[in-house]
């Protein structure tokens, strides 16, 4: 009997630990870059960027970690960072807030990410996620990115940003 108490806990550990390696073994990340254009323009701008369409390119993804989207169980946006590539120079201190929405059309969009006080001097920033569940969205052929913004100031000459992101995705295997 003494044998038994003694091998309980030792079998729990064991279990434990099977599982989260197994559930490790079932939890990849997804990265994405999209390269944004930004036209120059007055204070008088809208304070939104025109909708991108983002083909998802998942499939080929989960393919290489042998899952397929039907069996995704969660995907959160771990982190998504905005970097002006082209004029080097540029800053975002012609931005004060930015908050990113992603939908698979028009009436079906979620908060992404934003930052509400973009801090100034920067060609870099990073965005918080919003933390919602974004399955639906990855899963898709294609999703579109919407942008609100408020601005500081106006954008004297046309901008190129580099949007980097990275997707926490499980599922379970094929």
């Amino acid at each position: 009997m003494k044998k038994i108490l003694f091998l309980l806990p030792l079998l729990g550990f064991l279990i434990f630990s099977g599982c989260k390696k197994i559930n490790d073994l079932l939890t990849f990340e997804i990265s994405d870059s999209q390269n944004i254009k930004i036209p120059a323009s007055g204070l008088v701008t809208p304070p939104f960027i025109s909708p991108i369409a983002v083909p998802a390119r998942s499939e080929q993804n989960f393919k290489n970690n042998n899952t397929r989207a039907d069996l995704v169980k969660d995907v959160s946006l771990t982190k998504l960072t905005l970097t002006i590539t082209d004029p080097a120079a540029e800053n975002f201190n012609f931005l004060r807030s930015i908050r990113i929405l992603i939908g698979t059309d028009q009436n079906d969009k979620v908060p992404l990410a934003s930052l509400d006080d973009v801090p100034m001097g920067v060609s870099n920033i990073e965005l918080k996620s919003s933390n919602t569940k974004l399955d639906k969205y990855l899963k898709a052929e294609s999703y579109t990115l919407y942008t609100e913004v408020t601005l500081r100031g106006n954008v004297a000459r046309e901008l190129t940003l580099r949007s980097d992101s990275k997707f926490k995705v499980t599922a379970d295997p094929l």
